[in-house]
C-alpha cells in the first residue's frame, strides 16, 4: 500500500486493482480530502469511480486505462471489494460510489459553493441541479449543458462553467467518455474539484429509482438495476460480472495483481 501525493493538504494511501491505484479512504477521509480540494485556491483535483463495468472497459481500453491513473479513483460496488480481498488480503473500508458520495459530499460542505453540471438529459439536468439545491441550498448549482452536446464546443461549454466562477464541476456522460472528455478539455482554470459521476443525475431528479437501502447497504444495487432494466443491463451485470472476476483470476494466478504498487502515478496534479 502506498500514499498518494496529492495537490491537496488531505494525503490518500491506495491499492492497485487490475493496475489501477484506488484510493482506499473511509468517508471521513475522502470528504476532508474532497473538500481540502474545492477549497484551495489553485491547483486541480479529478476524482473517477471505479467499479466491475469501469474495470472491464479499461482492460480493453488502453486509452482508459491511462486516463484513469491520471486521476483519484474511488472505489465503487461490491466487485472492487472482491478484488481488493484476493490481491490485498482485505475489502475496502468504504464504497463510495459516486451516487452516494457526491450529495453526501455536498451535505458535508458547509461553506457555500458553485457547482457546475454537465450530462444527462436536458429535462434531467434541470430537475437534478433544483434537487441538489433543495438538498444542499446553501450552495449554488449552475445546470451548464446536456451530456449530449456536440464535442467540437466543448471549449464553449467550459467557458460557460468558468463564467460562473464554478468551485465544483460535476460531469455525468457515463464511462469512459466523460473521464476521458475531462482528461481532454478540463483544466484547473475551469474548477478546483471535478467529479465524473455516470448516472447520478438521473437518480437525483428521480429519472431511475434507487435501490432499497438494504440493497445498497449490501452492495447489490447492480442486482436492482438489472431487474428494472434487464435489456439495457444484462450484458453489463450477466456477462460483465463473471468476466470481471476472470480479470482478477489472471491476475492474480499470473503474479500481476500486486505488480507497480510502489509506481502508482500521481492521482491529483497542479496546472
Amino acid at each position: 500500500m502506498t500514499v498518494m501525493p496529492t495537490a491537496t493538504n488531505t494525503s490518500l494511501s491506495q491499492r492497485v486493482i487490475l493496475g489501477i491505484p484506488v484510493a482506499d479512504p473511509g468517508w471521513a477521509n475522502a470528504f476532508d480530502f474532497a473538500t481540502d480540494a474545492a477549497s484551495r485556491p489553485t491547483g486541480q483535483v479529478r476524482i473517477a469511480f471505479l467499479n466491475a463495468n469501469n474495470a472491464n472497459l479499461m482492460m480493453k481500453d488502453a486509452e482508459f486505462r491511462e486516463v484513469l491513473r491520471r486521476q483519484v479513483v474511488f472505489p465503487d460496488g461490491h466487485g472492487v471489494d472482491i478484488a481488493s480481498y484476493v490481491f490485498h488480503g482485505d475489502m475496502f473500508p468504504a464504497n463510495l460510489n459516486g451516487t452516494d458520495f457526491v450529495p453526501a459530499l455536498l451535505t458535508y460542505i458547509d461553506r457555500p459553493m458553485r457547482v457546475a453540471m454537465i450530462g444527462a438529459r436536458p429535462d434531467v439536468l434541470v430537475q437534478a441541479a433544483e434537487n441538489l439545491g433543495r438538498h444542499a441550498p446553501w450552495h449554488e448549482f449552475v445546470p451548464v449543458s446536456d451530456g449530449f452536446f456536440d464535442r467540437n464546443r466543448s471549449r464553449d461549454i467550459l467557458a460557460e462553467v468558468r463564467a460562473c466562477k464554478a468551485d465544483i464541476l460535476i460531469v455525468a456522460m457515463g464511462s469512459p467518455m466523460q473521464e476521458k472528455w475531462v482528461d481532454a478539455y478540463v483544466g484547473a482554470q475551469d474548477a478546483r474539484l471535478v467529479i465524473t459521476v455516470g448516472a447520478l443525475f438521473d437518480f437525483v431528479a428521480n429519472a431511475i429509482p434507487r435501490a432499497p437501502k438494504l440493497m445498497r447497504r449490501l452492495r447489490l444495487e447492480w442486482l436492482y438495476r438489472l431487474a428494472l432494466e434487464p435489456k439495457r443491463m444484462w450484458r453489463r451485470y450477466i456477462l460483465g460480472n463473471p468476466l470481471f472476476l476472470w480479470h482478477v483470476a489472471v491476475h492474480k494466478l499470473t503474479g500481476r495483481g500486486r505488480k507497480n504498487v510502489g509506481e502508482a502515478s500521481l492521482g491529483a496534479r497542479k496546472y
